[in-house]
């Protein structure tokens, strides 16, 4: 689970989550959205969900764990 608020480049993101293996899903902190990262059309949801700076509304969830190590490196590395 990540936050989302330090995202500035969105082409970073996608193309993290290109590089995943399973599903890359994108849910809104409450529970009531959830975009699966993986699909295009979902992408382009959630690119103006995180565009109109709801990002510290959303977490990523991946489906299989060696994404989620690779995810966890990518915004460790955004805040360095």
């Amino acid at each position: 689970m990540m936050l989302l608020k330090n995202i500035k480049d969105i082409n970073l993101l996608i193309n993290a989550v290109d590089k995943c293996t399973g599903d890359v899903l994108l849910r809104s902190v409450d529970g009531t959205e959830e975009f699966n990262l993986k699909s295009k059309l979902s992408q382009y949801i959630a690119i103006g969900k995180l565009c109109a700076d709801h990002g510290d509304e959303y977490e990523i969830f991946c489906s299989n764990k060696s994404d989620e190590g690779y995810m966890l490196g990518f915004f460790l590395d955004l805040n360095s």
